[in-house]
């Protein structure tokens, strides 16, 4: 139509199907204890820790580097992640963020205190390998050889883990939808929670996680009907004094 080779748009009147949200599945409290548990002592059980206590994607976790934390400011740089190239190599490769912007987050200090244990352990870990240990880029997260983690291998990892204690359809992703609902349960608002994730706007955040679980539907409903016990208690008050 812009070429002026047809006059109409042929697809002008298509009707195009209703876009249905898929539903979000974040683990319960006592699916956090059952997966909490169940990677004690594993080889990633503090990739897993990190990624459940910051809401990091897998690309972003996988591609972390020791220089983008800070312990003394108690900080973490999100500024690349670490994507497989579609070329049936294997191989992996730095790209920006998925929005394209470097984001800071300050964890918990217990993710901090985490990663400190991490890197003890891999210094432990490069020094058993000796001349063996080849990390150069300073990977946050290897192999017992200074190698950055497979994509597919955290993914089988954790998809063993779950399958064990029952939850086979637990996606890795749902992670991070655990940390974004625990976020709002502890009170952050929708804007800190768009900034931590990464996601481009807070309308998007909103609109992914703008949902209420019953759970605050109903700490809502304690918190409004003990204002409405307070205002009605105030005005009774003041009718007595009145009165009096």
């Amino acid at each position: 139509m812009k070429n002026e080779q047809i006059r109409k748009n042929p697809s002008a009147n298509v009707i195009l199907p209703k876009a249905e949200k898929p539903e979000l599945t974040p683990l319960t409290d006592e699916h956090l204890i059952d997966f909490l548990n169940a990677i004690k002592g594993h080889p990633m059980e503090r990739l897993f820790l990190v990624d459940l206590f910051t809401g990091m994607r897998r690309s972003e976790i996988i591609g972390l580097t020791w220089d983008c934390i800070d312990f003394n400011k108690g900080i973490i740089t999100i500024r690349r992640q670490l994507t497989p190239i579609k070329d049936g190599s294997r191989k992996s490769e730095f790209t920006s963020t998925k929005n394209g912007k470097t984001r800071v987050i300050a964890p918990a200090q217990t993710v901090m205190d985490i990663l400190a244990e991490h890197k003890k352990a891999q210094d432990e870990m490069a020094a058993l390998a000796d001349i063996a240990w080849s990390n150069p880029e300073g990977f946050v997260f290897t192999n017992e050889f200074g190698q950055h983690l497979a994509h597919m291998t955290v993914y089988h990892n954790f998809k063993r883990i779950v399958k064990k204690i029952g939850m086979p359809d637990v996606r890795l992703h749902d992670l991070r939808h655990s940390y974004a609902i625990a976020s709002l349960h502890a009170g952050d608002d929708i804007k800190t929670l768009q900034e931590n994730l990464g996601h481009h706007t807070a309308a998007f955040t909103l609109n992914v996680y703008g949902h209420v679980s019953m759970q605050m539907k109903r700490e809502s409903s304690k918190r409004m009907d003990d204002f409405i016990k307070n205002i009605s208690n105030a005005s009774q008050q003041d009718e007595s004094t009145e009165n009096q």
